[in-house]
């Protein structure tokens, strides 16, 4: 039922705009209907998919760097309170920034002749600060009734660290990373737009395509894509989030 109910949605409204746009005869340039749409969509599989997966492969990669960035920097933060008096509003600063504003920095640092490198980037820089922000909340969301226990049994540092705090800090990291991995879309889709430049294919490249030769069903495709190619990140994480959660749980 919970599938049959934004489904049916979803073809309600598809089939309210196929009539709206046959009825009022609305130019294919400014609103195409769902069937060009769907027409666009099978001609241009095969560029779409490639497209999707450059924009995924890049996205993964900024998230793989942001992960290791963030963990590591939320580690060495949660040992030293001063350290997180001094990193914290950097960190909010960068997060509060908007991408579109840095794309340009990252271009030019990266080298025009090297989008890639400005994609993956703008990525990573849009993945950090979720997962920054869950892994010190869990290294610090400590149970006092277990932190207790290892004070009574005078656990060094390093045993409160490997045997409490990392343990802690996996359902917030967990979440941090599905948030992350989403945002991690939207940075290299931004540093795509950026570039504008054909040496980085991704889907952001075939919007600005279409959109300059005014073939809107083929924006509306791409977007399509990109949708599906969200939502699909989004579920594979939360599934691999209930797994470890389970997982984490019964240990």
């Amino acid at each position: 039922m919970k599938l049959l109910a934004p489904a049916i949605l979803i073809l309600v409204l598809l089939a309210a705009w196929e009539a709206a746009c046959r009825v009022l005869g609305v130019p294919v340039y400014l609103l195409p209907a769902p069937s060009a749409i769907g027409t666009a969509l099978v001609e241009g599989w095969p560029l779409l998919l490639a497209s999707a997966w450059t924009t995924l492969s890049t996205a993964l990669v900024g998230l793989v760097l942001a992960s290791l960035l963030a963990c590591g920097l939320a580690l060495l933060v949660s040992l030293n309170p001063v350290v997180e008096d001094a990193v914290r509003p950097v960190a909010v600063t960068l997060q509060v920034t908007p991408l579109v504003a840095i794309g340009p920095l990252m271009t030019i640092w990266a080298g025009i002749e090297h989008p890639q490198r400005a994609v993956v980037a703008l990525a990573a820089v849009a993945a950090f600060f979720p997962i920054f922000s869950g892994a010190l909340t869990g290294l610090k969301a400590v149970d006092p009734d277990l932190s207790r226990l290892f004070d009574l049994y005078g656990a060094r540092r390093t045993q409160r660290l490997w045997r409490l705090r990392l343990p802690s800090a996996v359902p917030a990291l967990l979440e941090g990373h599905k948030v992350a991995a989403g945002l991690a879309v939207v940075g290299a889709v931004v540093a795509e737009f950026v570039a504008g430049s054909g040496g980085n294919q991704g889907l952001a490249w075939r919007l600005l395509e279409a959109s300059n030769r005014l073939q809107t069903a083929r924006v509306f495709a791409a977007l399509a894509v990109l949708a599906v190619l969200g939502v699909a990140l989004h579920g594979v994480l939360s599934l691999i989030e209930r797994r470890l959660l389970a997982w984490w749980r019964g240990r």
